[in-house]
């Protein structure tokens, strides 16, 4: 077989296969207990495409999130989050806070925050952003309380977790 050919079949197989290689869904949530402020504050990363296509077929196929202070998308991703991301403090639902978001490239920044809690003596938290729409999407949650560090990962599977502080 001459170069040229064994070369062609080379690179036609490796476009084939780069075609199989899966991509990641994942977002990135930071809770953050702020003993000052009696607040938890709250960041949830995610990717704006990932966004845009949920927000899309749930809400408004015509949304963009690639446009600055789009008042109409953040009403819906406030929206959005709000249903999907739930925590109890001390084994009683709160409410949460959207601050607004921030995009960055490619990610969609979320703030949120909770006020008035004086003391965390356990925290539940449920993060399903994206499972309606992509089965093999991770959520990894990231806490931060009284100099505590712990991470979990949330998936279709495991859509919960408790931490209890004592």
């Amino acid at each position: 077989m001459k170069p040229y050919k064994l070369a062609l079949l080379f690179l036609v197989f490796s476009l084939m296969s780069y075609k199989s290689i899966h991509k990641y869904y994942i977002s990135s949530t930071r809770i953050e207990y702020v003993e000052e402020k009696k607040s938890i504050q709250i960041i949830t990363r995610i990717f704006i495409d990932d966004l845009e296509a949920i927000l899309k077929e749930r809400y408004d196929e015509t949304i963009e999130l690639d446009r600055e202070n789009n008042i109409r998308a953040n009403f819906y991703i406030e929206k959005y989050v709000k249903t999907k991301f739930k925590i109890d403090i001390n084994n009683k639902p709160v409410q949460l806070t959207f601050i607004g978001t921030e995009s960055d490239t490619d990610i969609v920044k979320c703030y949120l925050e909770i006020e008035n809690i004086k003391r965390v003596n356990t925290i539940k938290v449920s993060n399903t952003i994206l499972f309606d729409l992509f089965p093999d999407q991770q959520n990894v949650i990231k806490l931060d309380f009284n100099k505590k560090k712990k991470s979990f990962i949330l998936t279709p599977q495991k859509e919960t977790f408790m931490l209890k502080f004592n």
